[in-house]
C-alpha cells in the first residue's frame, strides 16, 4: 500500500513525524511518501500507484482524478474541502474525509484577537514605538470600544456560536444571519437572528463565518459594503472566496469599512507583493493561522491520519467524517 502526503511546500514545512507515526501504527507495511506540490505533472508522477492521499489544498477535479486511477481514499487535514469534486469522487467510490471539529476555540479566539487589535489600533502603536520610538497614545484614532456595540455574524455554526459567546462576555449585542439556525436556540445564547440587510445596516462589526458555497462566493462585494451604514470593522476568518478583495480595498479607501481583519485571502497562495490589502495601517492579515495551536495541530494530525487509514483498511464506519457519502 502506498500513501502520499502532498501539499504546497510552505504547508509541508511543518514537522511530519506524527503523521508518519500515526500512519505506520495503522498500516505498518505502507510506503509513505512526501511530495511538495509545485506542478501538476510532478504531482501525478509522485502519486503513481498511490492508494491514499493526505492533503489540505491540492485540487482534485475530474481531470486530476482521471490521472489517479489507483486512488482509493482522500483525507483532508482541514475542515474545508471545496477544492475536491465530491460528485466525481462519489461516482468513483473514493471516500473523501475531512475534519469536522478540531479548532473551534482557536478560530474564535483569533477572531476576537483581530477585532481587539483593530479597535485598539495596535498596529499603529507598534509601528510608532518600534520604528519611531514615539510614545503618544493620542496619535491613534479613538477606539470605538466594544461594550454596547453590535456584532453581526454571518454563519452561526460551531465557530459563530463560540465567537458570540466571547462577544457577549465583552458586553456586545450579537446579531446573526444563518438560514439553518434555530431562533429559540440562538436566543438562548443571547443571539438575535435577522436578515442580511438589517445586519449590514446596524452592525458595528461584521464577521464572516460562512462555509464557501456557490451561493455566497464573493458575497461581500462593493454593493454589500455600501449597505454597511455604521462603517464597521470587517472580519473574515472563514473562506477568502466569500470576499471580493478589490471591492474590499475600495470600501476601505472610501471609508465604507473602517478596518479589516483577515485570516484568509481569495487565493490560498496569494501574491502578497501585489495585494491591494497589504500594507494598510487599518488592515491586519494573518496567513490562514486561526486554527493554529499545540492542541489543534495534534488533533488535526491524529484525526486526518485515522480517517485515511480507516478508509484504506475498509473500516469506513470508523472514520470521523466522510463528506461525500462513500462507504
Amino acid at each position: 500500500m502506498k500513501i502520499v502526503i502532498s501539499d504546497y511546500p510552505d504547508v509541508l514545512g511543518r514537522a511530519l513525524e506524527k503523521e508518519f507515526a500515526y500512519l505506520r501504527e495503522a498500516v505498518p507495511d505502507a510506503e509513505i511518501a512526501v511530495h511538495p506540490y509545485t506542478d501538476a505533472e510532478a504531482f501525478f508522477a509522485a502519486m503513481r500507484g498511490a492508494d491514499g492521499l493526505l492533503t489540505a489544498f491540492i485540487p482534485l477535479d475530474k481531470a486530476a482524478l482521471d490521472r489517479l486511477p489507483d486512488l482509493k481514499a482522500v483525507s483532508i487535514n482541514a475542515t474545508g474541502y471545496n477544492f475536491v469534486d465530491l460528485d466525481e469522487t462519489r461516482r468513483r467510490g473514493i471516500p473523501v474525509c475531512a475534519i469536522g471539529e478540531y479548532c473551534t476555540q482557536e478560530v474564535a479566539d483569533h477572531t476576537m484577537a483581530l477585532l481587539l487589535a483593530l479597535d485598539r489600533h495596535l498596529k499603529r502603536y507598534t509601528a510608532e514605538i518600534d520604528g519611531k520610538h514615539v510614545w503618544r497614545y493620542y496619535d491613534a484614532p479613538r477606539p470605538m470600544g466594544l461594550t454596547g456595540r453590535t456584532l453581526g455574524l454571518f454563519g452561526l455554526g460551531k465557530i459563530g456560536r463560540a465567537v458570540a459567546r466571547r462577544a457577549r462576555g465583552f458586553g456586545m449585542n450579537v446579531l446573526a444571519v444563518d438560514p439553518n439556525a434555530d431562533p429559540v436556540e440562538a436566543a438562548s445564547r443571547g443571539v438575535h437572528l435577522t436578515d442580511a440587510d438589517t445586519l449590514l445596516r446596524t452592525a458595528d462589526i461584521v464577521s464572516n463565518h460562512m462555509n464557501l458555497t456557490a451561493a455566497n462566493e464573493r458575497f461581500f462585494d462593493y454593493a454589500c459594503f455600501r449597505k454597511m451604514e455604521k462603517r464597521p470593522i470587517f472580519l473574515n476568518v472563514s473562506r477568502g472566496g466569500c470576499v471580493d478583495e478589490a471591492d474590499l480595498a475600495r470600501a476601505l479607501d472610501e471609508g465604507l469599512v473602517r478596518a479589516a481583519g483577515l485570516d484568509v485571502l481569495e487565493a490560498e497562495k496569494p501574491d502578497l507583493a501585489h495585494c491591494a490589502l497589504v500594507g494598510r495601517e487599518n488592515v491586519v492579515i494573518t496567513p490562514h493561522a486561526a486554527f493554529y495551536s499545540e492542541r489543534s495541530i495534534d488533533a488535526l494530525q491524529r484525526m486526518s491520519c485515522k480517517n485515511l487509514t480507516d478508509c484504506l483498511n475498509g473500516r469506513h464506519c470508523d472514520a470521523f467524517r466522510i463528506v461525500n457519502g462513500v462507504g
